[in-house]
């Protein structure tokens, strides 16, 4: 029962008079916690539950908030959604000004202190305080598990949907993933008991379901089928999620196992409840028995072929898993077939072609989100670095997730041995694993990555190549469009845009001393953005607003610069006249950051000389815009310092430490937050303002001239020139980078360029926005 001063009790309970008193929400003063956050997709009548709301998207929202006495669950209005999938509204989160309504129940028995007329609450708006992703709020000063349930003891067994009638929740940021404890690792116990006495022999084979089926005279294929088949399992699929807002099913999900035995090879459908069963249990060379199964034809199959279908009902399927031993050796099934490929074979291998790898994991990179083909789903994945010894070329695997997060979290570089596994006395892993033995431990250590921005394959070094790649269709974005989509951007999710732009500024930092940056200005740009309607958005800020009601300031403190500060006047060979030129070292000052992205696709087919027929004409036409300006193109660097928030440590990658793997692991998930005590491999970054041609609007993005120590392939040789480094994004390697002051002075080699820009964003969560300058290639050669 909760406390009479709980304020929960307060807010729902006490200051309402009666029943059927519920004119407007109950709103509470005091701060909560967010304790967890819960999703699923709704049904069909999920929409009763929010008369008032729009719901545009499939996902609902449960939480469980605290005040510190007592706990409560309650459903967000789907307008607050926006809030959860951009890691703004989160597990610690502290919530001013919560606004809570009661609302009917899908699941949940009423609540003995509740309404007497309610049982249930949705969260209608809040104001989310508190620190940066990763931080409690103040969440650690209480025992939650300890904390009674504001109007009852609790729910009664395990926590469902509240607004659905669904049986599991969906993990925060994937479709793919199960998550919670419905899952179940070992087998059911019926299903185990009633294999020790039964037959261990099979008593249909694959074939002869297949011919029954097909031929179409009935017999063992038709119906359920009860005739026992034992099968080993090839392979299996990762979870798929059918769940829709028109279909009503309570655990909506599937998985398909390829199975085998000795006269053929067929596909294992586990349909909904059997697959929170069996999925984890169940693994690749695993020997099954199956019986009450149904055969179909094969969904979607090239040709006539069937499967079987495995469901908990009409009818429920028994199946067990039998020891290698148990089998008799004529009805054995065949073990499983690998097709292993070192680094130089791949260089070889077409594209498509299907087969296993193994190596030494010596970079991995951190979890982002692409959207699916269809667009409306975000699949997660992240980068995967592994050598083998049989070439120079590591392999890179783009992972994405595969219905295994306990292996995935443990996926860090160390050394590891394969004694367990049936592969290890092949030829290729035989070779591999005498390699791996005369590797010396603290040197593979030294060398290993995690985190960080990465980008692969490296994105090509000409504007001629670029186009090509594109198939002559840049879809440049307007600098106000780029805005739009940036603050469309969902928790970590990666997208590619391109713009034409000038560089109005460069800025050398080193983390942790950003105060003493040195910088480069023109001068002129001021003319062009002091009538952008637009802030520039920063590259990426570790911080979040205090409250997600206060807009972020674009409006920067006057500051002097040090005394540390050389002009010198170059000449512009244009125009005839002098330009002044200062860098500076500039002292601490508040920086507020703000966030911002999107693309529009160009959806005719251009082609290649069309589209650098545009890019010149565009050219052109600025080239008449600026001789209007005669005078104003002159540039002089400004005294100010530039208000620009620091790099994000995410953007770093990092040195991965062996003892305290643990706490990566943490850090680097979806949902992690990584702190200063981690050592990051670089410290010295670049910010490149950019003012895009289209409308004036200026852009603040990183530009990381990538270094020896990253894990990013090798680099080609060039000039190192400004117009070569940000044409390959890198210093050349096979000579000294130009040490930073010695660039910045360079720096008015930018001036008047019209470059293309690629621009990687990522969303980091929160009000942090990563703004990666990948390529820029100039117009005006």
């Amino acid at each position: 029962m909760a406390a009479p001063d709980c304020v929960f009790y307060r807010t729902l309970c006490r200051s309402r008079p009666g029943p059927n008193k519920w004119s407007s929400p109950a709103i509470c003063r005091e701060v909560l916690y967010v304790v967890e956050l819960q999703r699923y997709s709704r049904d069909q009548g999920s929409s009763v539950y929010f008369p008032q709301a729009v719901l545009n998207g499939d996902d609902l929202y449960d939480a469980t908030l605290t005040d510190g006495h007592c706990r409560l669950r309650v459903t967000l209005d789907p307008g607050l959604n926006p809030l959860v999938e951009r890691y703004v509204l989160r597990s610690g989160s502290a919530l001013c000004d919560a606004a809570f309504t009661p609302a009917m129940t899908a699941q949940l028995p009423a609540c003995p202190m509740a309404p007497a007329d309610r049982d249930s609450y949705k969260l209608l708006s809040v104001e989310v305080s508190g620190g940066a992703p990763g931080e409690d709020g103040g969440l650690r000063r209480f025992h939650v598990d300890s904390l009674s349930w504001f109007g009852s003891s609790g729910p009664a067994g395990a926590l469902v949907p509240l607004r659905a009638n669904r049986s599991v929740f969906l993990p925060l940021w994937n479709n793919v993933d199960y998550s919670g404890e419905a899952w179940r690792e070992a087998p059911p116990a019926e299903e185990e008991e009633e294999e020790e006495d039964s037959e261990r022999r099979p008593t249909v084979t694959v074939s002869e379901l297949r011919d029954s089926f097909l031929i179409g005279h009935g017999g063992v294929a038709r119906g359920v089928v009860h005739h026992q088949l034992i099968v080993r399992i090839i392979n299996k699929s990762h979870l798929m999620y059918y769940g829709r807002k028109d279909l009503n099913c309570e655990c909506p999900y599937k998985a398909v196992l390829e199975v085998c035995d000795r006269t053929g090879s067929v596909s294992v459908v586990l349909w909904n409840s059997v697959c929170l069963g069996w999925y984890r249990r169940l693994k690749p060379g695993d020997i099954i028995k199956l019986r009450r199964y149904r055969v179909k034809r094969r969904f979607q199959a090239q040709q006539d072929d069937i499967e079987i279908s495995v469901n908990s009902r009409n009818p429920s399927a028994l199946i067990s898993v039998l020891p290698e031993s148990s089998a008799s050796p004529q009805h054995l099934p065949p073990a499983t077939s690998y097709s292993f490929c070192n680094s130089k074979q791949l260089l070889d291998r077409p594209h498509g072609v299907v087969c296993d790898v193994i190596g030494l994991l010596t970079f991995s990179g951190r979890p982002e989100r692409i959207r699916s083909d269809g667009g409306a789903a975000l699949l997660e994945y992240h980068w995967l670095r592994l050598e083998d010894g049989s070439s120079n070329q590591p392999i890179m695997v783009k992972l994405f997730s595969t219905s295994q997060p306990e292996i995935h979290h443990k996926l860090h570089p160390r050394m590891r041995h394969h004694s367990q596994m049936s592969y290890r006395k092949l030829r290729p892993v035989r070779q591999f694993l005498q390699w791996l033995r005369n590797q010396d431990d603290r040197q593979v250590l030294s060398r290993a990555l995690i985190g960080g921005f990465f980008i692969y394959p490296s994105p090509p070094v000409s504007l001629e190549m670029y186009m090509r790649d594109r198939r002559g269709v840049p879809g440049f974005l307007r600098g106000a469009e780029l805005h739009r989509e940036l603050e469309r951007l969902r928790y970590r999710e990666r997208r590619t845009f391109c713009m034409q732009a000038a560089v109005t500024m460069v800025t050398y930092s080193r983390r942790g001393a950003e105060e003493r940056c040195l910088c480069w200005r023109d001068q002129a740009s001021s003319l062009f953005s002091s009538s952008s309607p637009f802030a520039s958005p920063s590259p990426s800020s570790p911080t979040t607003p205090r409250s997600v009601r206060s807009p972020p300031s674009s409006s920067s403190p006057s500051l002097s610069p040090t005394s540390l500060c050389s002009t010198s006047t170059p000449v512009d060979h244009r125009s005839g006249t002098s330009r002044k030129r200062r860098f500076t070292e500039t002292l601490p000052h508040k920086r507020r950051p703000f966030v911002t992205l999107q693309s529009e696709h160009n959806k005719s087919v251009i082609l290649f000389e069309a589209s650098m027929e545009f890019l010149e004409s565009t050219n052109a036409d600025e080239d008449d815009k600026e001789d209007e300006d005669g005078d104003t193109s002159s540039f002089v660097t400004a005294p100010l310092p530039p208000d620009q928030p620091p790099i994000a440590l995410e953007t770093l990658p990092l040195r991965y430490d062996h003892a305290h793997r643990e706490e990566h692991a943490v850090a680097m998930a979806m949902g992690g937050a990584l702190s200063g005590r981690f050592d990051s491999v670089l410290d010295e970054y670049y910010t490149l303002r950019l003012r895009a041609l289209s409308d004036g609007v200026l852009v603040d993005t990183l530009f990381l001239p990538l270094s020896s120590s990253s894990p990013s392939p090798p680099l080609l040789a060039h000039a190192n020139t400004w117009t070569s480094i940000l044409s390959h994004g890198s210093f050349c390697p096979h000579t000294p980078p130009p040490s930073p002051a010695d660039l910045i002075s360079a720096a008015t080699q930018l001036a008047n360029q019209r470059l293309v820009c690629v621009l990687e964003a990522c969303h980091l969560g929160g009000a942090t926005t990563e703004l990666v300058l990948s390529r820029a290639f100039p117009l005006n050669h």
